[in-house]
């Protein structure tokens, strides 16, 4: 699981103002795998993107990781 978290954490890096600020957690469950998203107040509005696109896209490209394997992937961002 470690290349979703690696993948989650480059492109946010590449988005945010402070990429130093940038933390993802992945806590596994037996049907699910979710990924924690902290990032610095200031970028939250980067992260999500206008109407919310930006994380829509990356869920969707972790959800499109679930055809590979049997678990869903949820990505949260933590304040």
């Amino acid at each position: 699981m470690s290349e979703l978290k690696e993948l989650v954490e480059y492109t946010i890096k590449a988005i945010v103002d402070k990429p130093e600020n940038v933390e993802v957690k992945t806590i596994e469950g037996e049907t699910s795998t979710i990924l924690e998203l902290k990032v610095a107040k200031e970028d939250m509005g980067k992260v999500i993107g206008k109407k919310g696109r930006t994380i829509t896209a990356l869920r969707t490209i972790l959800s499109a990781t679930r055809t590979q394997k049997d678990k869903r992937q949820i990505l949260e961002i933590l304040e």
